[in-house]
């Protein structure tokens, strides 16, 4: 059984080099086999496949389905594994290809020409930006919070947790949906109603 793995792994390896790689920073959300759903970030695609870094990590040669902003649902098999993730080869018909093609034209152009993110809500800064985070076993470590939206915040730390982690930033709870250079952003469990409740939160904002 292994061994048809290895070989079914080295075809869509092959398969995977005939497109071209778009470096990329996309949150979503994947299922492996098991049935349970995680949080993702795709850092590289092409049409032939995609780079996850990922909580949990499945078996080569198993199936996964992502949903991923701004690209919809891709599905594939693992072919690599490494640490934080795992690569997959897409599996789609030449049209899907086709449209994926040109969603990361788009992207790539949009990144080229520094176009503002797609983001749902409005980025702010609150006027003190220094904040603690709590984490799962209790542990509290000062952070200064980079922008705030009603969904989210992005956190400068010295800890970066986990992908998917459940963190509380002040009196919000939130899941760790991201990764940069100088920390990490959390998705709140329930976004804010408006501005002012933002700020009955965090305080006014710049």
């Amino acid at each position: 059984m292994q061994q048809a793995h290895s070989a079914g792994v080295l075809t869509q390896s092959q398969e995977k080099r005939r497109f071209q790689r778009v470096r990329v920073d996309l949150l979503g959300r994947y299922m492996l086999p098991s049935r349970h759903e995680y949080p993702c970030q795709i850092i590289d695609m092409s049409p032939g496949g995609a780079r996850f870094v990922a909580p949990a990590i499945g078996d080569l040669g198993e199936r996964v389905v992502a949903y991923i902003d701004n690209i919809g649902r891709i599905e594939g098999q693992i072919t690599r594994l490494f640490e934080g993730g795992f690569a997959i080869s897409i599996q789609a018909t030449a049209r899907k290809r086709d449209k994926l093609a040109a969603q990361l034209t788009w992207l790539a152009n949009k990144q080229e020409l520094g176009l503002p993110e797609d983001r749902r809500h409005d980025r702010m800064t609150p006027r003190n930006p220094f904040s603690e985070i709590v984490m799962p076993d209790g542990r509290t470590y000062r952070c200064k919070v980079v922008d705030l939206s009603l969904s989210g915040a992005a956190i400068s730390c010295d800890v970066k947790p986990k992908m998917g982690t459940v963190v509380k930033l002040g009196q919000m709870s939130g899941r760790v949906v991201r990764h940069f250079e100088e920390g990490f952003a959390i998705q709140f469990a329930a976004a804010l109603r408006d501005v002012e409740a933002l700020e009955s939160n965090f305080g006014q904002l710049a």
